[in-house]
């Protein structure tokens, strides 16, 4: 089984919403690709960022879970974001998407504002790793 230790330097204050770092012992290390918000048939999710967020991040815990995963096996997650007024206009709703699906399981990440992506009309990409029991 993984042994996460949580890195939290004395003196820093808590990050919100993530992880500053965290150590690993034990377990599979799952490597995810970028997963964009679209559906199985390969088709972006309409309604803009949020939406796109919440089928990337469901993505990623698909393949999670296909590796024997659950949300909280989840370290490190990034970000990619085409717009970043988008992203701080709906930080809320953002927030509580990635709670709803991860719950208070909160892996280093990293937010990028990026020129664009591959995908015509993505707006985001998430890529992770995750580390699974054995």
């Amino acid at each position: 089984m993984a042994n996460l230790e949580w890195l939290q330097p004395a003196g820093w204050p808590r990050p919100r919403g993530y992880s500053n770092g965290v150590v690993v012992k034990g377990g599979r290390l799952v490597v995810l690709a970028g997963q964009v918000g679209w559906d199985e048939k390969e088709k972006l999710v309409p309604g803009g960022l949020v939406p796109q967020f919440r089928q990337a991040l469901k993505n990623v815990l698909t393949l999670v879970a296909l590796a024997g995963g659950r949300p909280e096996h989840l370290v490190q997650l990034r970000i990619y974001l085409t717009d970043k007024q988008a992203y701080l206009s709906s930080h809320k709703e953002l927030g509580d998407v990635y709670r709803e699906l991860m719950g208070k399981h909160f892996a280093c990440m990293s937010g990028l504002v990026i020129a664009g992506l591959v995908e015509e009309g993505a707006m985001v990409e998430l890529e992770g790793l995750a580390v699974v029991p054995e």
